[in-house]
């Protein structure tokens, strides 16, 4: 394995960063994760600052890990309130990583209702099913199928993926995506408001899957999906008890409260679930 020596400044915490359910095609054995990231398989550990990795360059590593992030200015600038210091404080270290837009897009389609392990599964069964194998040491692996693969596929195929209603939809979106080359490049570079709102224009893609997308497949840090968990977190310690609130009003207080950067107190929140979960209320508000 390669080696990568983390300055103090760049503070990393690897399981954390890659079991916060922000990506779906890592496992962790024994304290190596592995993962498949276009036709790559990568196996990484951490021991310290040191990173050992292997199917990947350095160059790869700080940048799909978004080690070039001003992490500890982040925190600081998110550190508001004794709810997010609880949370930072827990996992300090972790990153939100950059994730190839499509797989990104497709895979959180696949992840609408439904939990993790039933992801990982659906995930997996996809890319056995359309994606190119490779092997390593003998062993089959598979990469996440481009939108070519997929577009004009019969459903049924797309069914015995177990994704179930959500096999139309990513055929539709296969189909989008194909005919549109230019779309990551164009959400890229659209003011944030407009990237959400052409996101919404894919088939399967609402506000929660675009702000997921817009989060981890393009870097948008004032992202904030709201899921139940991040709904209860916020009507608990953030807004007034009995507020009336839904989806866009914790999204939008959130990008106010925590600025730029609202994107990394959703993962550490979200991180921090369980332990906030048993304390009592004593949020900022």
């Amino acid at each position: 394995m390669q080696s990568l020596e983390l300055e103090a400044w760049e503070p990393f915490d690897l399981d954390a960063t890659l079991g916060c359910g922000q990506v779906f095609r890592w496992e962790n054995t024994g304290g190596t994760w592995t993962g498949i990231v276009g036709d790559r398989l990568i196996r990484v550990r951490q021991a310290g600052r040191c990173l050992f990795f292997e199917g990947a360059d350095e160059a790869f590593i700080r940048h799909y890990f978004a080690i070039d992030h001003d992490l500890a200015g982040i925190l600081e600038s998110i550190d508001r309130d004794p709810v997010i210091h609880q949370a930072i404080e827990g996992c300090r270290g972790l990153r939100i990583i950059r994730q190839p837009p499509w797989e990104c897009l497709a895979s959180y389609i696949i992840a609408t209702f439904t939990n993790i392990p039933s992801i990982k599964r659906r995930i997996g069964l996809l890319c056995r099913e359309f994606g190119e194998v490779n092997f390593d040491e003998g062993v089959p692996y598979y990469s996440f199928p481009g939108p070519d693969r997929i577009a004009g596929s019969e459903e049924c195929r797309l069914r015995s993926c177990s994704l179930g209603y959500r096999a139309p939809y990513i055929c539709r979106v296969s189909n989008a995506v194909r005919l549109d080359r230019g779309w990551a490049d164009e959400i890229r570079e659209l003011p944030f408001n407009y990237a959400r709102k052409r996101l919404m224009e894919f088939p399967g893609v609402g506000r929660k899957v675009a702000d997921c997308v817009l989060l981890f497949g393009f870097e948008r840090l004032e992202a904030v999906p709201v899921d139940v968990w991040i709904e209860r977190i916020f009507r608990e310690y953030y807004l007034d008890p009995g507020t009336k609130v839904g989806y866009e009003r914790i999204r939008q207080y959130a990008q106010e409260y925590f600025g730029p950067y609202a994107g990394y107190a959703q993962e550490y929140l979200f991180w921090a679930r369980e332990s906030l979960a048993k304390k009592g209320r004593a949020g900022p508000k």
